[in-house]
């Protein structure tokens, strides 16, 4: 993979696609090809043979899904099944088909089963039931990396999979009905900073830049007890963030634009036959959720307290990566978990580095 390659980055405007846009850019890599959802659905067949049959990219990169936390993988089962197994069957086909050199996949820890030993092993793939509210996205990626498993085996393809853990940075979802954990608590706390310091106006500007979920809308020139009104039906007031589940499960955090990086690196230094079915890329360490609402209240600046209740499905008790044989193939992260919530938290406020 040269400085020339001509490199198609599926999902390019997503969290983990626009991380790979920034890192192959900050490396060299300028001839990209890259496409919204309006202008290629890669869900559709036939869109998707003819671009990649015009185009010719030599490498791909799958970073193209239909993503969310908890509650939205429970809403849309449908949708989250069926979106991404027709996504990853259309770009890997099509990249087979053209002769695409070398493809990387990009799964998710779901795949593995609910209660499998930790931490969790590349081994540890089907041996259990899945955990009931992603069964469906986790079911998606799990035919994703077969397919490319045994495109590799019957017709020789260097297609490979990537399974991050749970990631988190810039341009993340930070919509509170189907975000995932980490950028909801980030928004939840900026809202009762705000609130506690009695800042409306700001409050108000967050509302309108960026979804809020659960049907709620917010008029230009609410009223104060308005706003208050509305961010208690979220569990947020000036003295308090009430948040979801027991705040037990463990969660391992990856910063993005470390997993953008470890992508270039398996694409550039490692084949197939060096990384097998897939390999395992996160931090090898992890924390309850109590503690990560902690270091992120005190992240963002909010004095008050944090409760947690028990009326909201935990998920998976625990979520950690065996990441042995990742740096058996020497990569590593670099960013600490305080540092990448620092940075993605300046990114949410507008003070980007």
């Amino acid at each position: 993979m040269d400085k020339n390659s001509k490199v198609f980055v599926a999902g390019h405007n997503g969290l983990v696609g626009s991380a790979i846009v920034r890192k192959l850019h900050e490396v060299g890599y300028h001839n990209l090809l890259l496409k919204t959802r309006d202008e290629l659905d890669l869900r559709r067949g036939q869109p998707v043979h003819e671009f990649i049959a015009r185009e010719k990219p030599e490498y791909v990169f799958l970073a193209a899904a239909k993503v969310g936390g908890i509650l939205a993988n429970k809403t849309f089962k449908a949708e989250f099944i069926y979106d991404n197994i027709m996504i990853a069957a259309n770009v890997i086909h099509a990249s087979y088909r053209q002769g695409v050199k070398k493809l990387l996949n990009l799964g998710s820890s779901c795949i593995y089963p609910k209660f499998a030993p930790q931490p969790m092993k590349e081994e540890h793939l089907l041996t259990g039931t899945l955990e009931e509210t992603n069964e469906p996205y986790a079911i998606a990626k799990i035919a994703a990396l077969k397919l490319c498993r045994y495109y590799g085996e019957q017709y020789g393809a260097n297609f490979i999979s990537v399974m991050p853990t749970n990631l988190y940075g810039p341009g993340d979802n930070f919509d509170l009905q189907t975000s995932h954990v980490l950028p909801a608590l980030i928004r939840k706390f900026y809202l009762a900073r705000l609130l506690r310091q009695k800042q409306y106006d700001d409050i108000l500007h967050d509302f309108q830049k960026r979804p809020i979920g659960f049907g709620l809308t917010v008029k230009h020139a609410a009223s104060k007890s308005e706003i208050t009104d509305l961010l208690g039906t979220l569990g947020i007031t000036a003295d308090s963030v009430q948040l979801w589940g027991s705040g037990d499960p463990r969660r391992e955090f990856l910063y993005v634009d470390d997993l953008a990086d470890a992508c270039l690196y398996f694409m550039t230094m490692h084949d197939s036959s060096d990384i097998g079915e897939f390999i395992n890329v996160g931090t090898g360490e992890d924390l309850n959720i109590k503690d990560l609402a902690q270091l992120i209240r005190d992240i963002v600046g909010f004095k008050g307290e944090v409760r947690f209740g028990n009326t909201k499905n935990d998920g998976t008790p625990r979520k950690l990566l065996d990441v042995t044989r990742m740096k058996s193939l020497g990569w590593f992260p670099q960013t600490s978990l305080r540092e990448g919530i620092q940075r993605t938290h300046r990114w949410y406020v507008g003070k980007e580095d």
